[in-house]
């Protein structure tokens, strides 16, 4: 008998350092406390490994195949941070001829800021992360990486907190109804390394819509996203969350993203994944508060050799809550995708609400698409399920379509942006509807 013996296969990990943690912080002149928080963060990255393929939630995405000698170098700003680089679609008002607040990041950099005087007037912070550290502490420091998403959550979680670049506060007031959205940009013209962060409060009673876009110009080289969400909603109010991304296709993106919604609020999570090389989204909804509500909605389209490993979580943490997720994706060419989804009650939260979906495409026969719902339920009176389906175009729409006079490829177009129309019509801007349709139609059309 011939025993083989397989060499594990080392997992490379980003090359920073304390040193780097220690200059970011000083070269931006951060507050003690925040300098603080980053070094307490790195220790934890230091002591945690990189995950690897043993781990469940791991092992179906492979990142071994990104360069780290060309993705760990932090994107510093320079002559070409200039709002002009950003296409002009995604500068376009959400709502009219009017925003409530529009700021841009490019490649880290704050080139463009405005909030409205009304939202001004009524207490409402929007403004750039680094500004928010340093000028509401009293509001940041609180809610920065302590209620929602965790530098002990994972390795990239701690790298995030210890090296995070650039990001937006949002802080809307007990009471204060914000009725033109919030809109923030987030687009890289060159390779590296960013790490974007949202932090999103609302306090009881308040209620706001809020659209994140992410996306990069095209390069050669491999380029790192390390990102963090937070989404806090205070008692009795109401979130919608939009964020979009579409990077280029040489970006691996790692991500945690987090809301907590507290006693009879509402968030109304809406995530699109369509850029990137590798994307592995952890997104977690805690329903913390009695009749919390939650609804996520995910679309995603991958093609060529895109990997999109979705991890969805719904935590009832307290009874009389409820919580809809529903995905729907679409895999051509060599692509593949993974969701994992999870609806977990604690002990004697009775009366909870789960449900769970997710819906794929399978657009040629060499992409691979899996999905594993989940239940974890600890309570015996609630009403919790899960699906998970597969499919093709089926033949008979496409030949009914094509018998009055419609090419085939425009039949399977027309096929496919009306599998995906559920989810566009969650979307409350129409010009943002427009443009995801477009580029649906560019993955479809190849």
């Amino acid at each position: 008998m011939v025993v083989v013996r397989r060499r594990a296969t080392s997992i490379s990990a980003p090359r920073f350092s304390r040193e780097d943690v220690e200059a970011l912080s000083a070269n931006r002149n951060e507050p003690e406390w925040l300098r603080e928080s980053r070094l307490m963060a790195w220790e934890i990255y230091e002591d945690l490994p990189m995950p690897g393929l043993t781990q469940e939630e791991w092992r179906r995405t492979d990142y071994r195949h990104i360069r780290w000698e060309e993705a760990d170098r932090i994107i510093s700003p320079n002559g070409t941070a200039v709002l002009e680089a950003v296409p002009p679609a995604n500068l376009e008002p959400l709502i009219g001829d009017e925003q409530g607040g529009l700021l841009v990041f490019v490649d880290g950099k704050v080139v463009h800021s405005e909030v409205s005087a009304e939202l001004t007037q009524a207490g409402v912070v929007f403004t750039d992360l680094a500004t928010a550290c340093r000028e509401h502490e009293h509001l940041v420091r609180p809610n920065l990486m302590t209620r929602a998403v965790l530098p002990t959550d994972g390795k990239f979680a701690a790298l995030h907190a210890a090296l995070w670049t650039h990001g937006v506060f949002v802080h809307i007031p007990r009471g204060k109804a914000v009725e033109l959205p919030l809109h923030v940009v987030m687009y890289n013209t060159r390779a590296g390394a960013s790490m974007g962060h949202v932090l999103v409060v609302l306090e009881e009673n308040a209620q706001a819509t809020m659209l994140v876009d992410y996306l990069s110009a095209d390069a050669q080289t491999h380029s790192a996203y390390i990102g963090a969400t937070e989404l806090l909603v205070g008692d009795a109010a109401n979130l919608r969350f939009v964020a979009l991304q579409n990077w280029n296709r040489n970006t691996f993106e790692f991500s945690h993203q987090r809301g907590r919604v507290g006693r009879s609020a509402n968030l109304d999570w809406i995530i699109g994944t369509f850029g990137g090389r590798l994307v592995k989204l952890y997104l977690e909804m805690e329903l913390d508060g009695v009749y919390a509500n939650g609804r996520m909605s995910g679309m995603f389209f991958a093609d060529k050799d895109q990997l999109f490993d979705h991890d969805t979580q719904q935590n009832h943490n307290a009874p009389l809550t409820t919580s809809d997720l529903l995905f729907k994706g679409a895999a051509r060419d060599q692509a593949r995708t993974v969701w994992q989804g999870m609806i977990k009650s604690l002990p004697k939260m009775q009366k909870i609400d789960g449900f769970q979906a997710c819906r794929n495409l399978l657009l040629s026969e060499e992409a691979r698409m899996d999905a594993i719902p989940g239940l974890e339920i600890e309570a015996d009176d609630v009403a919790c399920s899960h699906a998970a389906t597969f499919g093709t175009l089926e033949a008979e729409p496409i030949y009914y379509l094509m018998s009055r006079g419609i090419p085939r490829p425009d039949a399977e177009l027309m096929l496919t942006e009306g599998y995906f129309d559920e989810l566009l019509q969650r979307i409350p801007f129409e010009r943002v509807r427009e443009r995801l349709l477009a580029a649906l139609d560019e993955k479809i059309l190849g």
